[in-house]
């Protein structure tokens, strides 16, 4: 082979197509009649036509990553996971508007691309994919020496669903009165991992603290929930949905409330988990700041009117708590 420039600047292209080669049966798992062409394009077709039966289709689309979870999962050499990650949370990003996904895209950027870890991080997003219904239709591998450390990467998606107008979430309806239910998180899903590096910072990965008796590794590397399969045919029957990511509960619960209502979230109602209470205690962190920071074991909360909370609670197939209700008020959230 002849000797290369651009390989020897840092930037391997066989490397990519390697990556690309052991990543195709992945990708092309997620595909449906809907997908126009393949790997290979410039761009991503989908055949939107079955849109036309829907009244007035609304398009909602979202960009998020999983912070610095990866690099948690590159020192662990644990990349399947941060993959289902990146999906997940863009599908509850988009499911709190009452969408279904359509497809999604990936982008994954490193300082010198090692084709099996690639294949491996696509293979759990073509996972998580899968399991939602949602086609993997394109992505983007990036060599990046120089901006990149020498075995850090990065992973980013974006996400495209649709849902009738009509039922656009939140509804006009969310009020005082109305009842805070919340659905379990695995753990800290995607957020607050640069202070729980900084807590964790000295403990090894695989130790297993007594608090947690499994290895440190398996809970902070623990798969961001996706709710879409529980909530997602329930969505009638909810008024809001508000996915606690970055910022908590203190910021996300406003983004659903009207300008006039408050939420009281009562902190006894749910067990927050033990690595959450390792956290604080280890880092020292005031409570408030750990419910601005952490789902603190809650990752989705659902908005409901209070005649429909146990019918709610009964079609969820797994443990759900009355967290708290909507009162009048000036649009914060006040923990009790």
């Amino acid at each position: 082979m002849e000797k290369s420039e651009y390989k020897d600047a840092g930037v391997d292209i066989e490397a990519g197509n390697r990556a690309v080669a052991l990543m195709k049966a992945a990708v092309k798992s997620t595909y449906g009649a809907e997908v126009l062409g393949g790997i290979g394009s410039f761009g991503g077709m989908y055949d939107a036509s079955a849109l036309k039966e829907m009244k007035a289709p609304v398009l909602v689309a979202s960009t998020d990553g999983v912070g610095t979870k990866v690099k948690i999962a590159a020192q662990a050499g644990r990349y399947r996971s941060v993959g289902i990650d990146i999906v997940n949370h863009c599908i509850n990003d988009i499911l709190v508007q009452g969408a279904r996904p359509l497809f999604f895209l990936d982008y994954f950027a490193t300082s010198r691309l090692d084709p099996l870890i690639v294949a491996e991080v696509v293979s759990g997003i073509a996972e998580a994919c899968r399991a939602a219904g949602c086609t993997l239709i394109g992505g983007e591998t990036a060599e990046m020496p120089g901006v990149y450390a020498t075995g850090e990467f990065d992973i980013a998606g974006t996400i495209v669903g649709v849902l009738e107008r009509e039922d656009i979430l939140p509804r006009p309806t969310v009020g005082p009165g109305d009842i805070l239910v919340g659905l379990s998180s695995s753990g800290p899903h995607t957020n607050g991992y640069s202070l729980i590096r900084k807590v964790f910072q000295d403990v090894p990965l695989e130790t297993v603290l007594p608090e947690l008796g499994i290895p440190l590794v398996e809970a902070l590397l623990a798969r961001h929930c996706s709710y879409y399969p529980v909530l997602y045919p329930l969505l009638p029957s909810i008024k809001a949905l508000a996915h606690l990511t970055g910022g908590g509960f203190i910021e996300n619960i406003p983004r659903v409330l009207p300008e006039n209502v408050d939420a009281v979230i009562n902190r006894g109602t749910w067990t927050v988990p033990p690595l959450f209470r390792l956290i604080q205690v280890r880092g020292e962190i005031a409570e408030e700041e750990m419910y601005r920071v952490f789902n603190m074991g809650i990752g989705m909360l659902a908005i409901v009117d209070k005649t429909h909370v146990n019918a709610l609670q009964q079609a969820i197939p797994e443990e759900t708590f009355i967290i708290g209700e909507l009162v009048d008020g000036n649009h914060k959230v006040i923990l009790k």
